[in-house]
């Protein structure tokens, strides 16, 4: 069977590169009332508005709820999660998507130090488009880095610099105010970190991963178990540590070349809900047939620009199944953002593309996970979720 990545179509495309500067420091942003707040645009294109809050109050009332549900979701970001102190240097780094959040993560930080530097950088390209050159350099010179942007800065070099730099990492891709204000975001972090913990005795010695789902899903892997990732449970207060937020979910890096079976994509995909499932045929833990309509001819057009902008030798590798995770946030919801969607306790997820993160050689500039709604898992012999449902 033909790779996606060598069937042959359209245009060569020139490499990308990085804009060389920012578009400047976030000054006062104006208040809105809440119906006029932008939370994002849907697959159509189309600006969405939050119009959830309006149910018949004052306009001043709305706001003023409004206001606290940012206040309360943004000291839980800085008190809770990153446990911010008074010698912290923190970096807010945002684009011009996630100005409103970036104003309110500001403020709250400097409740607990005056050392806080608020950016807005140009909106990324993709998912692991490396950020400007001085938002790496200044990313080099802190303690505390919060990035809620458009796309995720996760898998980027700058973040790994500034995590062996011994910054704490807090990284939002996808988050806009209506996931920021209630939600995977109010979960009780706490509490979640204790449930993931509960669960080292479930993945220990346990060495094959089989998922199945009723819409077709049937596929095999080996893992390490050892590199199970237990840490992404909210709370990050010590050097070097990395979340996403919302926090709440369980991840391994699949063992090279050992995935074999299909994986059917019935949740989302990036930042979208999925009509129709799309379907991922694997064959030594590399994609070799993407089904599915529209979805799977965009994710075919997007993985072959990156493939096109790697070495010859290395194209292929765009295509490495590079992660799967379960989620584990009572709180978080099935949106059609990524962000949250793999959160969702009960859910699963496979990301393909670059796994240096997890200590993987598949180093591509992208990594795009798909989230299943229902899917069984199993550890050997050893069943832990049932149709979306913990077993344990």
């Amino acid at each position: 069977m033909v790779r996606p990545f060598r069937r042959k179509g359209g245009k060569e495309h020139p490499p990308i590169k990085d804009d060389d500067e920012l578009i400047g420091v976030i000054g006062e942003i104006d208040d809105k009332a809440p119906d006029e707040v932008t939370i994002g645009e849907n697959s159509s294109g189309i600006v969405v508005k939050n119009t959830e809050l309006d149910s018949g109050s004052s306009d001043e009332e709305i706001k003023d709820d409004f206001a606290s549900l940012l206040k309360k979701s943004s000291q839980t970001v800085i008190r809770t999660c990153l446990d911010i102190r008074r010698a912290d240097n923190v970096l807010i780094v945002c684009d011009p998507t996630t100005g409103e959040i970036g104003q309110a993560l500001h403020e709250a930080a400097i409740e607990r130090t005056d050392r806080v530097l608020l950016i807005v950088m140009p909106k990324g390209r993709h998912h692991g488009d490396e950020p400007p050159t001085p938002v790496a350099n200044l990313m080099r010179q802190q303690s505390v880095i919060i990035a809620p942007t458009r796309y995720s800065l996760t898998h980027t070099k700058a973040i790994r610099q500034a995590l062996r730099d011994g910054a704490r990492v807090a990284t939002m891709p996808g988050m806009n105010v209506e996931m920021f204000t209630k939600g995977g975001i109010s979960a009780d972090f706490t509490e979640i970190k204790r449930k993931i913990s509960e669960l080292s005795p479930v993945l220990r010695r346990r060495r094959i991963v089989n998922v199945k789902s009723k819409n077709g899903t049937d596929v095999t892997f080996e893992v390490n178990w050892r590199e199970w990732k237990m840490d992404d449970n909210g709370i990050c207060n010590r050097p070097k540590m990395l979340t996403n937020l919302p926090a709440g979910k369980v991840f391994v890096l699949p063992r090279g070349n050992s995935m074999n079976g299909t994986i059917v994509i019935d949740g989302s995909w990036e930042s979208n809900l999925v009509d129709e499932p799309v379907t991922f045929v694997i064959e030594e833990g590399l994609v070799i047939d993407v089904k599915g309509g529209a979805i799977a001819a965009s994710i075919r057009q997007e993985f072959g620009e990156a493939a096109r902008r790697q070495n010859v030798k290395h194209r292929e590798n765009v295509w490495t199944v590079a992660e799967f995770g379960f989620g584990m946030n009572p709180m978080a919801r099935l949106l059609g953002n990524v962000l949250e969607d793999e959160k969702r306790s009960g859910t699963c997820y496979f990301a393909v593309g670059d796994n240096t993160s997890l200590g993987g050689s598949a180093a591509v500039g992208i990594h795009i996970p798909g989230v299943l709604k229902k899917a069984s898992v199993w550890l050997d012999d050893t069943q832990i979720i049932e149709d979306g449902k913990f077993l344990i």
